[in-house]
């Protein structure tokens, strides 16, 4: 079948547009790429792309890990143009590979596989990590231990400026400037600020946020300029630059202010002002544009007018501008056109001069224009000469005066406006002069002075006195313990110092004013005194027991230095001693000196005093700190003595030789000993300084027994000397007999003496005392209690006890080694406790001169010990000390106290010892016998029953 030859042409132009229209099996444009899908993303889709052509075109499939994904069972999925779009991703149900499959008649073909995987990372496991503990200076490792996680891996690529500032950034002078620069990169690109021409970027710059953010504080003219962002990584690196441009607006400099002025007068205004770019100027009058013309001249920022007139005064306006800003300074300009006028600037009314002296009457009225000026004297015209002129500002001076010159002056003032005149006196007084003037002086310390100072001067004039010291005025208040103002009418200018010192020599100067001269006159003060420190001590040279020094001279105060003493410190000595020295006497000319004496190894530090015939002057800062050398041992140790210790030693002991005393480096000590009566020495060697006891352990050492010790030194130089010998004996062997004839006895309730005999046998060593161990009936042996004697002591009394109470005793002898054997076990029981009741119904009567005492009998208890007795103790109120009186009776008769109170106690003593005492008992002092009343122990009860004879029956409170 033939087609029109029109759609021949027609099928013809269409297949050579395009291959499209040619009959093709699938070709891939685009297949699917891997795909990293984050969990928390806020994109709640995800596209597997695909793109084929093909003609027919192509069916699109998609495959999930091999199975085909059903479009129309799952309403998430959808497929666009090929591409496979999935809402809301599922981890579970979504990841995994996917596969694009494209048919047409032709055939099908399959793309590359693409994974959809979820990139997620959960938080760290909350539990608490234990804690870990390692010695100083090993090893560890902490774990990490990091959470789930899944994906975030991307592929590397330079850096991308994403965000940067404008390229021109126009700035105002003092604001804050930020640049901007962010980019994207992988690795994270680091950001760096530079300057393009190469400055550095001012110091007060700040950088924010990982340098993303250039911020600039304070923008002035420097900071202009162009600035680059440069973002780099390992990949590459890519740059953004911006420029920074300055403006201000204008600001004063200098501003103009207010003026007046007299008629006819010249002004002159000029202002000034900063800015950017640089401000022009304009002027105004009273608001209006002012310009350059006859009599005013305007050239930037000045203004000049010459010959004001009136009509010149009005306000003027400086005004600055640039195309950021205008500023206005405003200032008034005043003209005065007035006559003279004295009202407020008259004459001085009297002035004062000296004859000989120069005087100014100043003249000074308020004029505009300046006037002219005319002088009388008098009624006459005054007339210039050469001690008379008249200045320009219409003042008076008047020089080498006289007294012809006193008198009336007055001042004429004349200008356009009219004519004013003032008036004042000048008067003529004698000059002051100095009679008796301060003389340079030569004094020593701690003496007292006086500098006079006496003038004549005319008496209707006040006088001031002043005095100044090196140039300073003395001030008499805060120097008075030194300086004074002494003398009369004419003389009260003297000045006295006491207990003069160094500090006060110099020039005193005496200073004497009156309203019409002022004179002074000076002296020299030379004080003279003990030396000042001598300088710059130096250890020149140094050996074992020597030290060679010298010295520059201090000060020698205006006496000369007779005699140096030289003085040393070391770390062992208390502050400064004086030392022997090579000559022994050092005159004052003489400056280098040998110490001699001094301790080996040991550190020395040195200083000189300076004396002249005055006294002894201030010592010399110190030397430098140097060592003497070494040098054998010469002091040996001191108290050689030792023994005690355990079974079968011998301890030896003695006192440290002193670290000023060793000489040397390696000091240690030597120990010799052996059994007394033998020759031959047994030695042993203690290296330490800080030995001082040495214990010998051997068998064959018998207790006791007698050996001959001494104890030498040595250092590094070598051996010393050895101390001298002493005996001393082996450790002791405690003892081994008990003692015998152990006998107690009961002295009171809380009291009993024990006693015994000492061992019959010999013991092997010394005994030192006894030990008495004791203990109550009703409790253990092993908590016993304890004392001990000293020395021979063979009896003891044991105090505190229980009353009523059966007690076990035991007796051991003791030396150093320990205890003996116990004796055997006594008993004995302690007598029945005292009376527990004290005294009652104590009556008291005062009769003539004695005091009569009266009390109940006190009845002890079943368990307790019967009454034999009772104790009166007595003292006067302002006596330390008590006395005592006994008796078997219920009464006693003391002798009345004179001007004194009676203190007094009474308490019953039996077997069981003193029972309980009665309150004390005051009784008044005789002197307030007729305005007695109860004592503050108690009373409840007060007769007056004769003015002689006065009784108070007091009650102890126990009785009650």
């Amino acid at each position: 079948m033939r087609l029109p030859w029109e759609l021949l042409v027609l099928q013809s132009f269409m297949l050579c547009l395009a291959d499209d229209y040619t009959l093709h099996g699938p070709i891939f444009i685009q297949e699917p790429s891997h795909v990293m899908f984050p969990l928390d993303s806020e994109e709640k889709k995800v596209k597997l792309s695909c793109e084929v052509k093909g003609n027919p075109k192509p069916h699109i499939r998609w495959k999930l890990n091999g199975t085909d994904v059903d479009i129309g069972m799952d309403f998430r999925y959808s497929v666009v143009e090929g591409s496979l779009l999935i809402n809301n991703p599922n981890k579970t149900q979504d990841a995994g590979t996917y596969q694009c499959r494209a048919t047409n008649s032709f055939g099908t073909i399959v793309s590359r596989e693409a994974k959809l995987q979820f990139a997620y990372l959960e938080n760290f496991k909350t539990r608490t990590r234990s804690t870990v503990s390692v010695r100083q200076g090993q090893g560890m490792v902490l774990l990490c231990g990091p959470p789930a996680h899944s994906g975030g891996v991307m592929g590397e690529y330079e850096p991308k400026i994403e965000v940067q500032f404008p390229e021109t950034v126009p700035t105002a002078k003092g604001t804050t400037v930020k640049l901007e620069c962010f980019a994207l990169g992988n690795p994270v690109p680091t950001i760096i600020w530079r300057r393009a021409d190469g400055k550095p970027i001012a110091r007060k710059a700040r950088r924010h946020k990982s340098n993303g953010i250039l911020e600039i504080p304070n923008f002035q003219q420097e900071d202009a300029g162009w600035y680059e962002c440069v973002a780099e990584n390992s990949r590459g690196k890519n740059i953004a630059r911006g420029q920074l441009t300055f403006f201000a607006q204008p600001n004063w400099i200098q501003k103009i202010n207010d003026i007046h002025v007299a008629i006819e007068e010249n002004v002159f205004w000029e202002c000034k002002a900063n800015g950017r770019p640089k401000p022009i100027y304009r002027w105004l009058k009273n608001g209006e544009p002012l310009l350059t013309r006859d009599r005013i001249h305007i050239e930037q920022g000045t203004l000049n007018i010459t010959i004001v007139n009136l009509s010149d005064a009005g306000m003027y306006q400086c005004v600055a501008e640039n195309k950021h800003g205008v500023i206005f300074s405003s200032a008034e300009l005043s003209v005065i056109a007035v006559g003279p006028d004295f009202s407020r600037t008259l004459l001085k009314r009297v002035t004062l001069v000296k004859v000989g002296g120069e005087v100014v009457i100043e003249c000074k009225p308020k004029a505009s224009p300046k006037p002219v000026y005319t002088w009388k004297k008098g009624r006459d015209i005054l007339r210039e000469n050469e001690r008379i002129t008249i200045s320009e500002d219409g003042s008076l001076r008047i020089i080498n005066v006289t007294k012809s010159d006193a008198g009336s002056y007055t001042c004429i003032a004349t200008n356009h406006f009219g004519t004013a005149s003032s008036t004042g006196n000048l008067v003529v007084k004698d000059p002051t002069r100095v009679m008796v003037p301060p003389s340079s002086m030569d004094v020593t310390v701690g003496e007292s002075i006086v500098l006079p100072c006496q003038v004549t001067h005319d008496h209707s004039l006040n006088i001031v006195f002043t005095w100044s010291f090196n140039g300073h005025l003395i001030d008499f208040d805060k120097d008075g313990d030194h300086f004074e103002r002494v003398g009369g009418q004419d003389s009260a200018g003297d000045l006295m110092i006491r207990n003069i010192q160094l500090k006060h020599a110099g020039k005193y100067v005496c200073m004497v004013q009156t309203s019409v001269d002022k004179l002074s006159a000076a002296a020299d003060l030379i004080v003279r005194g003990p030396p000042g420190p001598p300088e710059a001590v130096t250890i020149d040279e140094i050996t074992d027991t020597t030290a060679q020094l010298s010295w520059r001279p201090g000060p020698d105060n205006h006496s000369p230095i007779t005699m140096y003493v030289i003085q040393a410190r070391t770390p062992f000595s208390v502050g400064w001693q004086a030392v022997n020295t090579v000559p022994e006497l050092i005159d004052g000319k003489t400056f280098t000196a040998t110490v001699v004496g001094l301790n080996p190894w040991v550190e020395y530090e040195f200083r000189t005093v300076a004396a002249n015939m005055i006294g002894i002057g201030e010592p010399s800062q110190p030397s430098e700190k140097r060592r003497t050398e070494e040098a054998l041992p010469e002091v040996t140790p001191a108290n050689v003595s030792g023994g005690g210790g355990s079974k079968s030693e011998l301890v030896i002991t003695w006192e440290t030789v002193p670290e000023e005393l060793q000489n040397g480096r390696g000091f240690g000590y030597v120990v010799a000993f052996r059994p007394y009566g033998k020759m031959i020495w047994m030695l042993t060697v203690l290296a330490s300084a800080d030995a001082s006891r040495y214990v010998f352990r051997n068998e064959s050492v018998h207790p006791f027994s007698p050996f001959e010790v001494k104890v030498g030194v040595f250092n590094n130089k070598g051996e010393g000397p050895f101390s001298p010998t002493t005996v001393v004996y082996s450790a002791e062997e405690e003892p081994t007999k008990a003692p015998a004839n152990i006998f107690a006895r009961s002295l009171s309730a809380t009291d009993v003496e024990v006693f015994w005999a000492s061992p019959m046998e010999k013991n092997r060593g010394r005994i030192q005392g006894y030990e008495v161990k004791y203990w109550r009936h009703d409790d253990k042996e092993e908590n016993a209690r304890k004392i001990r004697t000293i020395g021979n002591q063979t009896s003891t009394k044991i105090t505190n006890l229980k009353g009523s109470a059966l007690y076990h005793l035991a007796v051991k002898a003791y030396n150093s080694a320990g205890t003996g054997p116990s004796s055997a076990t006594v008993n004995v029981t302690t007598r029945k406790p005292p009376p527990s009741q004290p005294p009652g119904n104590i009556i008291w009567n005062s009769s003539d001169s004695k005091i009569i005492l009266n009390w109940d009998q006190v009845k002890a208890l079943d368990n307790e010990s019967e009454v034999r007795g009772y104790k009166v103790l007595y003292r006067w109120s302002r006596q330390s000390s008590t006395s005592v009186i006994e008796t078997n009776k219920t009464s006693v008769e003391l002798s009345l106290p004179f001007d004194e109170d009676y203190i007094i106690e009474i308490k019953p003593f039996s077997d069981g010892g003193d029972g309980s005492s009665s309150e004390q008992i005051r009784i008044p002092k005789i002197s307030n016998a007729y305005a007695r009343g109860a004592g503050p122990s108690t009373s409840n009860a007060c007769t007056l029953s004769a003015i002689s004879t006065i009784m108070i029956s007091l009650t102890a409170r126990s009785s009650l």
